[in-house]
């Protein structure tokens, strides 16, 4: 039984989303064992994992790990990057990896680090299949092999295992490629012996940061500390606090089963859980159980190329065109399907109008404008820009029955008015995969940093 805590820093909610400086020393100063973040998510969609590209802007993932590498280094802990990059596939933690190698030449820095990519090749999922030992999560449909052909990227949720390997390897920075979110938090912890039932729910909270405080926030810092049946959370900066049901909602999140949080090798069982609140705005959480399973699954992500996007953005004012919009937008679909038989998909969005939740919550005379986003996807980039030009057009100038004014029938915000996106990506692949071994599909790589 562990009769010290095991401590954690947790700087924000997602690595480059900021905290303040005060709110980190103000961690620091309690001698964290850790300090980890988690850097990822499929919360943005698809697209970043299939454009290999992060949502956060380097400077301000550069910025965050300067004062994390500076802490873990000052106080010898280790510092745990998990889904690297955004989405956690090879170019995430290549792009990662080029902003810890800065930061170390340009401080001087010294340091062992281990990189754990978690990229699925094409032919270890088709195995997988062959064996049967891939299922759909709802609403995912069962897995095809021409999904797994057309995937542009197919990354895995590593476990704690992994990351407990790179710790024994001596690693004192570790870089991992898509895990699960509790993973970066909880796995030293493991390591040492506590309880993964408490660990990997307080590695639950702690992912997400000040976002489980009241008020939350997703760029602040957090501190937990786990004992062996239990852990508590304390708020960094003195404007926030945790409250039991602000842990206990933050529990439910991204939760189909509120007793129940399925992750790699098993899941948390939440029936017996309880919330106490402490004094100084702290809560302590106990009871949650882990639940082994067999066999142990990982669950896969993988995403493949659709076509190409361009949007254009509109205001509506005209009472007599709102009245009737769905009839017109109707109509002009149909006469650019005739004009342009098979080219593209065409989509309308249409926001507000008196008919909206909101108009009506307040009255129609509140909202008695429409906004329009126009969205093309093709094939290819000059298809969807040719037809999203053409359906703007005849929809700016259309004839609709009462119309009273020859003059535009949409207020552009833009000017160009046409927004070239680029490429579409939709998740193919949404699944999980027994593995014998939780270690096989991770490979890890330890290096002496600016050595």
């Amino acid at each position: 039984m562990k009769k010290t805590p095991f401590k954690v820093l947790a700087p924000t909610a997602i690595l480059g989303y900021g905290f303040p400086e005060e709110s980190f020393a103000k961690g620091l100063a309690q001698k964290p064992d850790l300090i980890a973040v988690d850097a990822g998510s499929t919360d943005p969609g698809p697209y970043y994992l299939g454009a290999g590209k992060s949502f956060t802007s380097r400077s301000a993932v550069k910025r965050d790990l300067e004062f994390m590498l500076a802490g873990a280094l000052e106080l010898s802990v280790p510092c745990i990057i998990g889904t690297a990059g955004g989405a956690g596939a090879r170019e995430h933690v290549q792009w990662t990896e080029s902003i810890i190698a800065e930061i170390a030449v340009e401080r001087n820095y010294k340091f062992r680090m281990a990189v754990i990519n978690a990229d699925v090749s094409k032919a270890e999922v088709l195995q997988a299949m062959r064996e049967n030992r891939i299922c759909p999560l709802y609403p995912a449909p069962e897995i095809t092999a021409e999904d797994v052909e057309k995937s542009v990227r197919i990354v895995a949720q590593m476990g704690v295992e992994p990351v407990i390997e790179a710790l024994k390897k001596g690693a004192q920075v570790i870089l991992c490629g898509r895990c699960y979110d509790p993973i970066s938090f909880a796995a030293p912890a493991i390591r040492e012996g506590y309880d993964p039932g408490p660990a990997l729910h307080m590695g639950k909270i702690l992912e997400c940061a000040a976002i489980a405080a009241t008020p939350g926030s997703g760029s602040d810092c957090v501190f937990g500390a786990l004992y062996n049946d239990c852990f508590e959370l304390e708020s960094l900066n003195w404007r926030r606090q945790f409250t039991c049901i602000s842990t206990a909602a933050h529990t439910l999140y991204e939760k189909t089963d509120p007793y129940k949080l399925p992750g790699p090798g098993g899941t948390l069982d939440l029936q017996d859980t309880r919330f106490e609140a402490l004094e100084n705005g702290r809560v302590r959480v106990s009871g949650t159980r882990f639940l082994p399973a067999v066999p142990y699954t990982v669950k896969l992500e993988g995403v493949k190329l659709t076509g190409f996007r361009t949007i254009s953005i509109a205001g509506i004012g005209d009472p007599i065109l709102i009245s009737q919009l769905d009839s017109v937008l109707d109509t002009v679909s149909a006469q650019v399907k005739e004009s342009l038989t098979g080219a593209g998909t065409l989509l309308f969005h249409t926001y507000g109008g008196p008919e909206s939740p909101a108009a009506k919550s307040f009255g129609a005379t509140r909202s008695q404008q429409v906004g329009l986003v126009m969205e093309v996807i093709a094939h290819d980039q000059n298809t969807a820009n040719t037809i999203c030009s053409y359906v703007r057009s005849t929809l700016l100038h259309f004839g609709y029955p009462g119309r009273i004014s020859t003059a535009g029938n949409l207020a552009l915000l833009y000017s160009p008015s046409d927004i070239q996106c680029g490429p579409v990506y939709e998740f193919s692949i949404y699944h999980l995969m027994a593995v014998d071994d939780p270690k096989s599909l991770f490979p890890i790589r330890v290096s002496e940093v600016n050595a």
